[in-house]
């Protein structure tokens, strides 16, 4: 199976193995016109991974640029295919919002009574713990187990499901393998000691998924005690 294309409203990302099918995509453009559609092509970028082709992708005759990173529903995907350049836009956006409001952080109109001055240090593990409160990156992932069960119970044809465990063709490049969702999916599920159900088999019961998903939540709480 490979997956050709992520389509949401009016933005469309073509996915291409060749050159050849990287230009045929562009007639699209096309066919767009013919239900009054129009291809900005100021817009249109290119972004190459793991080739050494670099011939030109062009719509009507004009080359279209050639990108390291371009942004996809305001996540920016890199030609590593890493995240490390969306994480650090994001705490650049979060950086400036913050420095925004300085004047408030600063105004002598505003009371005392109205500022927290926290002078005593404290663990991380403890104000969770006060607070009632997990970790932002264990309430992310305990969200994304969330959305995993309810895309594998999902129908087999179902896009969503098939790319949550499509496996890209070509061959990667030397070293150790980028992490992927689906990878540490399948660690989780060891560490569990749930290799005799598969997650599909598991995800079909729901109250199964929800023990599953709480198991290792318990797990993980004990090892950061």
């Amino acid at each position: 199976m490979q997956l050709e294309d992520l389509n949401f409203a009016d933005d469309l990302a073509f996915l291409s193995y060749t050159q050849q099918q990287r230009q045929k995509k562009t007639s699209v453009a096309a066919a767009s016109v013919a239900v009054g559609l129009n291809m900005h092509k100021g817009e249109s970028e290119i972004l190459r991974y793991n080739t050494e082709c670099t011939n030109p992708i062009t719509i009507d005759g004009e080359d279209l640029e050639d990108v390291k990173t371009f942004t996809y529903l305001g996540s920016i995907i890199d030609e590593q295919g890493r995240s490390d350049a969306d994480v650090k836009a994001r705490i650049g956006k979060a950086r400036v919002v913050y420095l925004q409001l300085r004047n408030i952080w600063n105004s002598k109109q505003l009371s005392t009574n109205t500022k927290i001055r926290w002078p005593d240090t404290i663990s991380n593990n403890l104000l969770w713990e006060r607070t009632n409160q997990i970790p932002a990156k264990e309430e992310i992932r305990k969200k994304r187990y969330k959305w995993i069960g309810h895309t594998l119970r999902k129908a087999p044809n179902c896009v969503t499901r098939q790319a949550l465990t499509w496996n890209p063709e070509g061959q990667r490049r030397r070293g150790r393998p980028n992490n992927t969702l689906r990878r540490e999916m399948e660690t989780d599920m060891r560490r569990m000691n749930n290799n005799c159900i598969g997650p599909e088999r598991k995800a079909q019961n729901r109250v199964g998924w929800r023990m599953l998903v709480g198991g290792l939540w318990s797990i993980r709480n004990n090892r950061r005690k």
